[in-house]
């Protein structure tokens, strides 16, 4: 998958969720490459587009501490339940370096999930998890 494709099948999965949801999911994304030999941005979206690289290691941490020792294969995904303000709820792997991170600056995940709605929208993030482990992004 190209990252157009896959930016824009980021965009109406998230909107879905918005729509199940009744409000905003996650007010911030940005799609990562991790490499070897560094980190690239390769979308953003959200709020915070003057600051967001300086926070990003600290923003980052509750959810590596979650993935420590896990091994994501395209389509999986792991969430920071207790992660709040900036620093971000959920990681999905894209392909074989890019990574989806999603967040909502004002929520933990552990708020986001007190609400019934939110059994309905996270099938749009599932439903977008599998598009990626059958097309990952190259």
């Amino acid at each position: 998958m190209t990252l157009d494709n896959a930016r824009s099948l980021i965009i109406t999965a998230l909107g879905r969720m918005n729509v199940f949801y009744s409000q905003t999911v996650f007010d911030e994304w940005v799609v990562v490459s991790l490499r070897s030999d560094g980190a690239s941005i390769l979308a953003y979206h959200g709020p915070r587009v003057t600051n967001f690289r300086k926070q990003f290691a600290d923003d980052i941490a509750p959810l590596r501490a979650e993935m420590t020792g896990k091994r994501l294969a395209a389509g999986d995904f792991e969430f920071a339940p207790e992660a709040a303000g900036t620093h971000f709820d959920v990681c999905l792997r894209l392909g074989a370096t890019g990574y989806l991170i999603g967040n909502h600056t004002g929520k933990s995940m552990a708020e986001i999930r007190k609400d019934p709605r939110w059994l309905q929208a996270q099938k749009a993030f599932v439903e977008l998890s599998g598009k990626f482990r059958a097309d990952p992004l190259e």
